[in-house]
């Protein structure tokens, strides 16, 4: 598959998806979306794949928002459709049941913070800001940001963020919890692959599982604790279980194959 506004690649089971456009600080058109929807949806069928980092190219922006020259004459129904289509696309990443850090590499604004949020994790570099700022155009987040801000940082300050449009650098972001970790820029891609690599070297079906229970907890139409019920049971049918145990009981380490 080729890209216009993307850069895709898988090393060492970690699959690395870049947003290319940056003459635009990596800004969101409907175009890019669907492309990193395609590109999920790549890495999630490919075997080899464990862990997935999404990342900006350059060094001022992860995304600086979408595209507003693309909507700037839309309706009603065409601005109920581009946002939906953010929606799909943005869920099949939160549900990816392989894990997904997002790293930070500059201005996560608008699009680009609603993209992050989705991600299972965020490591930020330094400079990174955050910020959602569709109140200056008359808008609202339609990517999901007035769901995932207040599932991450809390609903009081969710609110000011949202209605004030301020932004937050690395530290702060760091302090409410919106970013697991801030680190140099030069240490940013090492950071993910850190975390990812510790992932990758246990159970993947637990790890999806996890993906679905953690996740269920938000769904409207799921209850979290009958999903946990579900999930942990299903984890007794697969090979890995097999594997894990074995492995504790003989004081070996684990080779999971994710069966």
């Amino acid at each position: 598959m080729s890209y216009n506004n993307i850069l895709y690649s898988v090393d060492n089971s970690i699959c690395t998806i870049t947003i290319n456009r940056p003459d635009k600080l990596n800004a969101l058109n409907k175009e890019t979306i669907a492309e990193v929807g395609v590109a999920f949806a790549s890495a999630q069928k490919d075997e080899t794949v464990r862990g997935i980092i999404l990342t900006g190219s350059g060094a001022k922006a992860f995304i600086a928002g979408a595209d507003i020259s693309e909507f700037s004459s839309f309706n009603l129904e065409q601005g109920m459709a581009l946002s939906a289509h953010g929606h799909d696309v943005f869920n099949s990443v939160e549900n990816c049941t392989k894990p997904v850090i997002a790293a930070v590499n500059g201005f996560a604004l608008g699009g680009g913070c609603e993209l992050a949020m989705a991600c299972h994790m965020r490591v930020a570099a330094e400079n990174a800001k955050f910020g959602q700022p569709e109140v200056k155009l008359g808008l609202i987040p339609g990517y999901g940001g007035t769901q995932r801000l207040p599932q991450l940082i809390g609903k009081a300050k969710a609110m000011e963020l949202l209605m004030t449009a301020d932004m937050l650098d690395a530290n702060e972001a760091l302090r409410l919890g919106l970013v697991n970790y801030v680190v140099p820029a030069d240490q940013l891609m090492d950071k993910c692959k850190e975390i990812l690599n510790k992932i990758i070297a246990v159970a993947p079906i637990a790890v999806a599982e996890i993906v679905h229970s953690v996740n269920a907890f938000y769904a409207k139409d799921m209850n979290g604790y009958e999903t946990e019920i579900e999930r942990f049971g299903a984890c007794f049918t697969t090979d890995d279980f097999k594997e894990g145990t074995e492995a504790f009981m003989n004081k070996r380490k684990a080779d999971f194959k994710g069966k």
